[in-house]
């Protein structure tokens, strides 16, 4: 059983482990962490590498508020702008197009929490990579680990130094193996093979 905080697109770190897990919680009960993966990821474009950010909305007071209450700022598009920045990047991609259908609706459908976005694209991904591990919530806030505590990956600053196996990636011939971006990287130059790069 293994601990994660949802994030948006997971990093291939966060991945790596989640595709070794049988059983996942996701925690909900943690406070929010601006410039954290829960709301944001990298991709590859033709300038390098480059930012999505799901807008959010500040807390009326100054306190500290939990990821599962943050809500999504929808006053301009962003969805549209993230779906646009994936079709530029990747729409020649081995995969782009094989997946495209399924990830359509995930930028269409108008969402209020954070929290229901990230568990929606775990469940995308987890489909994609054909992997089926179960997964619950917590209701409180998990003082003592389980058997594996994945919560650091959601922060960008804690990433593991571990190398994982380089892939084709669409600009790397301009500007190099850009290491652990979004699993949507992988995944649309490599598909289900994806998997056999953790």
């Amino acid at each position: 059983m293994s601990l994660f905080i949802p994030t948006y697109f997971s990093p291939i770190s966060q991945y790596a482990e989640i595709v070794k897990s049988d059983k996942i919680v996701f925690e909900m009960e943690d406070n929010f962490q601006k410039q954290s993966f829960r709301n944001r990821c990298y991709i590859y474009n033709g300038n390098g590498k480059q930012l999505l950010s799901i807008p959010v909305k500040n807390p009326e007071t100054n306190g500290r508020k939990k990821t599962k209450d943050t809500l999504i700022e929808n006053d301009f598009p962003w969805q549209d702008q993230h779906f646009k920045s994936l079709q530029t990047s990747y729409r020649v991609s081995p995969y782009f197009e094989f997946f495209e259908d399924d990830i359509a609706p995930l930028f269409q459908k108008k969402y209020k929490f954070l929290h229901d976005i990230n568990i929606d694209t775990f469940l995308f991904v987890a489909d994609a990579l054909q992997i089926e591990p179960s997964f619950s919530k917590t209701i409180t806030y998990q003082l003592e680990t389980l058997e594996k505590d994945g919560r650091f990956l959601a922060e960008k600053n804690l990433q593991p130094e571990k190398e994982f196996l380089k892939y084709k990636q669409m600009f790397d011939d301009k500007h190099g193996f850009i290491p652990n971006l979004s699993i949507l990287d992988l995944l649309f130059m490599e598909g289900p093979n994806a998997v056999s790069f953790f």
